[in-house]
């Protein structure tokens, strides 16, 4: 395998090391929300926030956790005849099947991408066009000038009612990682058909 594919996989597989090693601390912040909420129900009035924060944090911890979990092989695999296959047929089959998961992966960047800029008021069918827009007067003009790109913001139908797009842009962000992390498997799978090892 080339060297620029070889740093390409180890850069990805470092990055999302150290995003997901970051992220499986999230399951502190989570019990810690759970707990409180346990104690404001029982001893004060209910927080309002509590529910939805959980529900939050739960899909950061999953999201973010997810291509550290690809990196590590620990992801959910039906096992009836993998196991005893040889490294080549399972370099074959990983290979095969991870294109699927790609494309999986892709359609839903496209779903999270367009829902994270319906949450940020832009209610069009192009929203790269959109984001590419917005980067591009962030950068020229300022804050100020890409504030006025964005319409109404979304938020929850809930009484804490909080802002949607916080947890949409994780969303968007840790599909991204895990679709590098896919690619760098690929890549991987590859070099080991080939005798390369990395």
């Amino acid at each position: 395998m080339p060297n620029v594919i070889k740093g390409y996989v180890r850069a990805i597989d470092a990055m999302n090391r150290l995003i997901g090693r970051f992220a499986m601390y999230l399951i502190f912040v989570l019990v810690g929300v759970l707990l409180w909420s346990s104690i404001s129900k029982t001893f004060f009035n209910p927080s309002l926030w509590t529910l939805e924060t959980a529900q939050f944090v739960m899909v950061a911890y999953y999201i973010l956790g997810g291509p550290y979990s690809i990196q590590m092989g620990s992801n959910v695999r039906m096992d009836l005849f993998y196991g005893s296959w040889s490294l080549k047929t399972k370099a074959w089959v990983d290979a095969f099947t991870v294109l699927f998961l790609m494309f999986y992966l892709g359609v839903l960047f496209y779903g999270a991408v367009s829902s994270t800029a319906y949450s940020l008021g832009y209610f069009g069918l192009e929203p790269f066009q959109f984001f590419g827009d917005l980067l591009k007067t962030l950068v020229t003009d300022g804050l100020d000038a890409a504030s006025t790109k964005l319409g109404y913001l979304e938020r929850s139908s809930t009484a804490w009612r909080p802002f949607m797009w916080p947890i949409k842009t994780i969303l968007c962000f840790g599909v991204f990682l895990m679709l590098l992390q896919c690619l760098a498997e690929l890549f991987r799978d590859l070099g080991r058909l080939r005798g390369d090892d990395f």
